[in-house]
């Protein structure tokens, strides 16, 4: 009997196995969704629908700029000939990152790294730690009326993109990336592989 009610009331459901949704009053309403809709940014916001440029006339008329030659050591920034520019040596490796400011002359005015920022074991490899490092190094260069780097970057780790990041986010002109990471031709034999 009580079978009997119940196929009764929900015929669909339990014979055929379909499923039926229903909505509620308050999504389904025309104005609430007229407001939604209303509210939602144009599509030419954001980074959606960008107007298009042409990349290759950009490239030809900024290729002088672009491209090391032989007038760049002689360029001016900010006054400062190019090969007369601060080094900002940034050491990368899996488990820390080493930040040190030297002249152009390679002598080293000074040095941070994640340990001295009171970062502690596995945490001083953290991209974070990184960028925390760069901008303590970069205030403190700025205070001393360094405004204007080159970067140079060596060694693979998590902290290479972050720490060029908080030298930008602290202030710091950067003018010219190096990457001078040693890459070796014939690197020794991998380890064997670990058996679980």
């Amino acid at each position: 009997m009580l079978l009997r009610s119940v196929l009764n009331r929900f015929p669909t459901q339990i014979c055929s196995k379909t499923r039926q949704f229903q909505t509620t009053a308050s999504l389904a309403k025309v104005e609430d969704r007229k407001q939604m809709l209303a509210s939602l940014p144009e599509k030419d916001e954001g980074t959606a629908g960008e107007k298009s440029i042409g990349i290759d006339s950009l490239v030809s008329s900024r290729t002088k700029n672009l491209f090391v030659d032989a007038d760049t050591p002689k360029k001016l920034f900010n006054g400062v000939p190019f090969c007369e520019l601060p080094i900002c040596n940034i050491r990368v490796s899996p488990n820390n990152t080493i930040v040190s400011l030297s002249d152009h002359k390679g002598l080293i005015q000074m040095i941070r790294s994640c340990g001295i920022e009171g970062f502690k074991n596995a945490r001083k490899g953290t991209n974070i730690a990184a960028q925390a490092t760069a901008i303590s190094l970069s205030q403190k260069a700025i205070e001393r009326g360094i405004k204007t780097v080159r970067v140079n970057v060596r060694g693979l780790g998590p902290g290479r993109m972050s720490a060029i990041k908080g030298l930008q986010m602290a202030g710091m002109n950067i003018v010219s990336i190096t990457d001078s990471t040693p890459v070796s031709w014939n690197p020794p034999r991998p380890r064997k592989q670990r058996r679980l």
